[in-house]
């Protein structure tokens, strides 16, 4: 009975060991940035929100027409204003239209946020209630949304939007390259 106990601490931290082993190799190589959606290849869900910066005016999903981005962000995310660069950028270049969704943040402290860094959004939808961030799936800011031209969720990016995400990984799907016609060869 001894030896068995004996035997069973030796090969238990072994199983440890393989089990974490195991578990740690299952997520090699996978894109921390993308979580599965189950709103991709869907149409964005019916909404109807405050425009942050217009009182009085609605913003509904009819109004985005895509391509386009649907950037999520808030004055109290610090990665927000590390991205906010990027997207300021994006916006002038005018490759894509950019909307806004301010989510579960205080109206004066967003406000406040465009001022200081600029506003590259076409416009803000303001999410005060973080209702739309839940019917998107919305973990946190900061997230973006590829819009196709369809009108059809293609891609959500969790996290810091940057250059080459933009033009590796949601650029082609908003934009793919036109087939290469046979006059070409």
């Amino acid at each position: 009975m001894a030896q068995s106990k004996r035997l069973l601490l030796y090969l238990l931290p072994l199983a440890v060991f393989v089990a974490l082993t195991l578990l740690l190799w299952s997520g090699v190589g996978k894109d921390p940035t993308h979580l599965d959606s189950q709103l991709e290849g869907q149409p964005l869900p019916t909404f109807r929100k405050p425009d942050l910066l217009q009182d009085g005016v609605m913003i509904s999903n009819q109004d985005i027409k895509g391509p386009a981005l649907i950037n999520v962000w808030a004055s109290w995310c610090p990665a927000c204003y590390h991205e906010h660069k990027f997207i300021s950028e994006l916006a002038t270049r005018g490759e894509v239209p950019v909307w806004g969704l301010n989510y579960r943040d205080q109206r004066e402290d967003a406000m406040q946020f465009l001022n200081e860094q600029g506003n590259p959004f076409v416009r803000v939808i303001f999410d005060e209630d973080g209702r739309l961030g839940i019917d998107l799936g919305v973990y946190g800011a900061p997230e973006t949304f590829a819009i196709s031209a369809d009108g059809r969720i293609v891609y959500r990016h969790v996290g810091v939007l940057n250059e080459q995400v933009w033009q590796k990984t949601i650029k082609p799907l908003l934009f793919p390259a036109e087939p290469a016609t046979g006059a070409e060869k």
